[in-house]
């Protein structure tokens, strides 16, 4: 056995275990090495392994020969171990972590959270930033409490605790501790600062649900467990007729939000730190410049930020993933370098991705972003749908996989993936490209009063955009509104001047090369800005 050559690690009651050795972890999350001889460190492994199991002395003997010869050195071994880890369970006069169970052997009782970091393959490693230290966006979701005797509110509780434990821990660079270890602290008045020492983590959720009459009023709360300081709160209220149907929205939506809470509060933390920046903490900064406001110089910041963060972690997968993601929707923004310039690179940095790992969903949207700026919008939405499938909570896929549908001329199909990425989060930094997207679905639809006041909405939010006025002057010509058809295609033209007649607005927008697109553009846009006196050529 040579437990110090495998790749899981495992936290408990304010320990780490991998395969360097023992640490323990101080408020702050700071690991300190433990000193501890290798015999009882392999016993340790066993044990952790088999974590509620009770193991015989004979099968630990033949599991683990280094640690005995005789019976007498494994209960010697035992008792260094309890030394170690029981300090502050003999404080709060608590029991052992390693339980002996009479006339049966051991069992090592404490819960166990296990985290395994990608296997690596052969070659140059491209590694996960930070794979043997818990991420900054580490975090626990307790169970929420039912402050009612009713056996369906209690079940609908449980199931959005482990639901929302899943799908956060979905997400790339997050750390959720598992379900089971935390139903283990359900019912237990631990404040977080408790739960940071022997969990671990940085940042409890917790919640409860009550009945009023025939709804059900949920409470969700984000702290931060080194300060106990509430970050983020919010409340629901469900008609009990519908709850299955609420639990998934409700789910997606604390998802996409409690990640914008996390990376924006994580950003902040690695700001205030002495010393320079890390690859960790750059890969934050990076995420949460993208995830703010979409602009040229958020896109350059977070760009910069990926770029270093790359320097000093050349084998970073995330790094690459960011800096692919930031790049292409530059591109599509029209803010980068030539269209040209741009995409080798992307192509460059997913490709050495997919060569370690096939099951990022960030990876998969930037790919579909990327084929939606070359045109290739049949794989644009195979990509957007890989996504999708591996994290049903990633609002930008979902958009892409919208528009994928909208530019192969079947808008009704996008329409329901934008609608659900629009309801994850009012706070989404796309969220008016998505109302822009599904304005256009609807323009395309005949839809007019629908698509134009979507274009008003997305309109007020960013009206240095000339595209939006341009839609929007479609839409007006095509409802018989002239003079503001007229005004809204001069402000486009004004933002915009090289596009100034039909034929080059055609030559700038290469998806309108897909026939059925083509036919209901034809149809519906071009003939509204028409009657606004947009010229042929």
């Amino acid at each position: 056995m040579d437990p110090l050559g495998r790749r899981e690690i495992f936290l408990f009651e304010g320990f780490q275990l991998d395969r360097r050795g023992l640490f323990r972890r101080d408020e702050r999350g700071t690991l300190t090495p433990v000193a501890i001889g290798g015999r009882a460190l392999d016993l340790l492994h066993f044990l952790i392994e088999h974590e509620g199991e009770v193991r015989s002395r004979t099968e630990i003997m033949a599991a683990v020969p280094q640690t005995a010869v005789e019976e007498s050195n494994l209960a010697f071994q035992v008792a260094a171990l309890r030394r170690v880890l029981d300090r502050e369970r003999t404080r709060r006069s608590e029991v052992s972590c390693i339980q002996t169970v009479a006339r049966r052997g051991y069992r090592f009782a404490a819960p166990v959270t296990r985290f395994e970091p990608e296997e690596l393959g052969e070659g140059p490693p491209i590694a996960r930033a930070g794979a043997f230290r818990l991420p900054p966006l580490s975090i626990v979701v307790l169970p929420f409490a039912n402050l009612s005797t009713d056996y369906e509110q209690g079940h609908f509780a449980d199931g959005i605790t482990e639901d929302l434990t899943t799908d956060l821990s979905k997400i790339s660079g997050h750390f959720v501790i598992s379900s089971g270890t935390a139903f283990a602290h359900a019912g237990k008045s631990t404040d977080a600062k408790q739960l940071q020492r022997e969990l671990g983590v940085h940042y409890v959720v917790q919640g409860n649900v009550r009945r009023s009459g025939n709804r059900l009023r949920m409470n969700v709360q984000l702290s931060e467990a080194e300060t106990v300081r509430l970050l983020w709160a919010e409340r629901f209220e469900i008609d009990r007729r519908s709850i299955s149907a609420a639990e998934d929205e409700i789910v997606g939506f604390l998802v996409r939000t409690l990640r914008l809470e996390l990376l924006e509060n994580a950003d902040r933390r690695s700001r205030t730190k002495s010393g320079p920046p890390d690859a960790h903490d750059l890969l934050l900064r990076g995420w949460a410049c993208f995830c703010r406001p979409r602009s040229a110089s958020t896109l350059h910041d977070a760009r910069r930020d990926f770029e270093r963060a790359l320097e000093l972690e050349p084998s970073s997968v995330d790094a690459r993933i960011g800096l692919a993601t930031v790049l292409v929707a530059s591109v599509l923004e029209e803010w980068s370098d030539p269209i040209l310039q741009n995409p080798a690179r992307v192509e460059q940095l997913l490709s050495e991705v997919f060569g370690r790992v096939t099951n990022d969903s960030m990876a998969h949207q930037a790919m579909a972003m990327l084929r939606r700026s070359q045109n290739r919008l049949t794989e644009t939405r195979i990509e957007a749908e890989r996504a999708v499938t591996l994290d049903r909570n990633n609002s930008g896929a979902l958009y892409e996989l919208g528009l994928a549908y909208m530019f192969l001329g079947q808008p009704s199909a996008g329409i329901p993936h934008i609608e659900k990425a629009i309801a994850l989060s009012s706070r989404d930094p796309l969220l008016a490209d998505m109302y822009f997207g599904l304005a256009r679905c609807h323009l395309l639809l005949d839809r007019f009063d629908e698509a134009i006041e979507l274009l008003y909405r997305v309109r007020a939010v960013r009206p240095q955009r000339w595209d939006i006025h341009m839609w929007l002057a479609g839409a007006l010509g095509l409802q018989g509104d002239l003079d503001g058809a007229k005004a809204e295609l001069n402000e486009g033209i004004t933002l915009k001047p090289e596009i100034n007649s039909l034929s080059r607005w055609r030559a700038h927008q290469p998806s309108i090369g897909v026939p059925r697109y083509w036919a209901l553009y034809e149809q519906t846009l071009i003939v509204g800005l028409r009657r606004a006196g947009f010229p042929e050529e």
